[in-house]
């Protein structure tokens, strides 16, 4: 009896171990931020969430909502969900955007990007103006600060409103963006990551090829850049030199959509671009002889590699992976 009441002990001691342990895990795991979750956030009361009509097919898209306090006009901050999520996903940007009392959108765009309505559709580009369109009818916007921000699929569909919104956004923040999705298909293929079957979907390809035409129809590395409409923008291009080692996008991706927007912008500006030896090299070593890294300097992270136009398009290749930095990006927007 004493044996069997010792072990009962014994047991006990080691649930309790397990159950720490898995508690220690659990709590980890929502301190880091992965940039394809599906899973949904938690979203603070001071936020709502609404719903917004469609000027394409009438259908009601949703966004999480928090508006300014102040009665005066303040800046509206428009942050795009990811590849795989929706509006409902966790978003660190947004307890910056309240401690700045600052407009901030949280909108659905067809969601995750599996079906041809989603991943770069004329329905997606119409779902995100009128998100900023009913921001501009129903709270109280600076119209010379609007901005938009994305992360992985976010920064895709963050490239896509550079290139197609009807808005006077002042500035566009991508950060490690898929550009071309024809190369990120093979890219996809060969990690073995799933990517490349959600653009087979959207595309309507078919015996597991995609469309091609399509794939090249919603990339934005390939639409022709809004001169006119962009010329008091700014489009800052961001990626994580590891990414496309630890992460799914290789930075290739952010490094030709900078030389591409700046050679449509000025076909001479060979000085701004960046070399081709700078690119193969930052691809190969994650490193280039020809920048001085900066310590520290971008979000808390060193940066690796920067190139700027004119004030319009800056391209910055930080230390990091797959990732937007959790620190305040709006210390840059403002």
């Amino acid at each position: 009896m004493k044996k069997t009441y010792t072990n009962f002990l014994k047991f006990g001691m080691l649930m309790v171990c397990f159950a720490i342990k898995l508690t220690v895990v659990c709590l980890n795991a929502q301190s880091k931020v992965n940039w394809d979750d599906r899973a949904s956030g938690t979203w603070p009361i001071e936020t709502r969430q609404i719903g917004i009509k469609s000027t394409k097919d009438a259908s009601i898209q949703q966004s999480y909502l928090y508006q300014s306090k102040s009665k005066e006009k303040r800046p509206l901050i428009i942050s795009l969900h990811t590849w795989g999520g929706n509006f409902t996903q966790r978003d660190p940007l947004l307890k910056y955007c309240m401690q700045a009392d600052v407009n901030y959108l949280h909108p659905d765009f067809r969601g995750p990007n599996k079906r041809p309505e989603a991943a770069g559709s004329e329905l997606v580009i119409q779902d995100i103006d009128d998100a900023i369109q009913w921001a501009l009818d129903s709270l109280q916007v600076d119209l010379h600060q609007i901005h938009v921000v994305g992360v992985s699929g976010g920064g895709f569909a963050c490239g896509l409103m550079y290139m197609r919104s009807k808005h006077p956004i002042k500035s566009f923040h991508a950060f490690v963006g898929i550009y071309n999705l024809e190369d990120w298909y093979y890219e996809s293929l060969g990690r073995k990551n799933g990517y490349a079957n959600d653009i087979v979907r959207i595309t309507g390809g078919q015996n597991d090829k995609p469309n091609f035409e399509e794939a090249r129809k919603r990339s934005v590395l390939l639409m022709p850049t809004p001169i006119k409409q962009r010329k008091e923008a700014t489009l800052h291009i961001y990626a994580g030199i590891n990414d496309g080692y630890t992460g799914s996008v290789p930075i290739s991706h952010s490094l030709e959509l900078y030389n591409k927007v700046v050679k449509d912008f000025d076909k001479n500006a060979s000085k701004q671009l960046i070399p081709l030896v700078d690119s193969y090299t930052l691809l190969k070593r994650r490193i280039s002889p020809n920048f001085q890294v900066e310590p520290k300097a971008f979000m808390g992270r060193d940066i690796i590699y920067r190139k700027q136009y004119d004030n319009k398009v800056e391209v910055i290749i930080f230390d990091g992976g797959h990732e937007m930095p959790v620190e305040n990006l709006l210390e840059r927007i403002f």
